[in-house]
């Protein structure tokens, strides 16, 4: 679904500014390789997280959902000297697509690959981040959630991608679509919660953006 016309949506990315090379790269190959091509983050969201972490500038980011690797790369851009990245992805098959694209970046050093189950993973790490973004199954989105809110830094922030789901969080669900049952069960726990402010922002398919007071 856009949210926006095409040509305005392309008048935004003519006046943002471009990616690298290889992030265009890597977004052809997914588009030609990997299912689901629209889930990589793209030019426009790549560029929005990659300013959000710069206006941190984080010494520790985690990300779930790795997919092919363009998220993790956009997003450090902006890591303080020594931070490092600590990203997941679930999906094995993917693996040797995300090492080789991020080991032909400047930040192959400071990403750290976990390739298996976030929710076995997480619970092991012992790094504070200042910022985490969740890019992963939509059913497990308010866990992941409450998994990484101790393991983030006061004053830290959380994204959120895809929380407006197609526009489905507006329409009554559908018997048996979980995925959009637990979006706007996310949704509301982030907006109810009392250590937390949050903005919802139409960007594609809509980014939250969260703040630990």
């Amino acid at each position: 679904m856009h949210f926006i016309s095409e040509d305005l949506e392309e008048y935004c990315l003519k006046h943002t500014s471009k990616e690298s090379d290889l992030l265009e790269q890597i977004d052809r190959e997914t588009s030609a390789k990997v299912l689901n091509p629209r889930m990589l983050s793209g030019h426009l969201q790549g560029r929005f997280l990659a300013m959000i972490s710069r206006m941190i500038n984080p010494t520790g980011i985690l990300e779930i959902g790795t997919y092919t690797g363009y998220s993790a790369l956009c997003l450090a851009e902006g890591l303080a000297e020594g931070g490092k990245i600590t990203t997941i992805e679930k999906n094995a098959e993917l693996e040797n697509m995300i090492r080789r694209n991020i080991n032909q970046s400047d930040y192959a050093d400071k990403i750290e690959i976990h390739i298996g189950n976030a929710l076995t993973i997480i619970p092991e790490l012992k790094e504070q981040y200042q910022l985490v973004f969740i890019d992963a199954d939509k059913e497990n989105y308010s866990i992941y959630f409450e998994m990484v809110w101790e393991k983030l830094s006061s004053g830290g922030f959380v994204l959120a991608d895809n929380v407006l789901w197609s526009g489905k969080v507006i329409e009554p669900t559908v018997a048996g679509d979980m995925d959009t049952e637990r979006i706007k069960m996310f949704n509301e726990m982030v907006v109810s919660k009392a250590d937390a402010e949050c903005v919802l922002l139409p960007v594609r398919d809509g980014l939250m953006l969260i703040r630990k007071r």
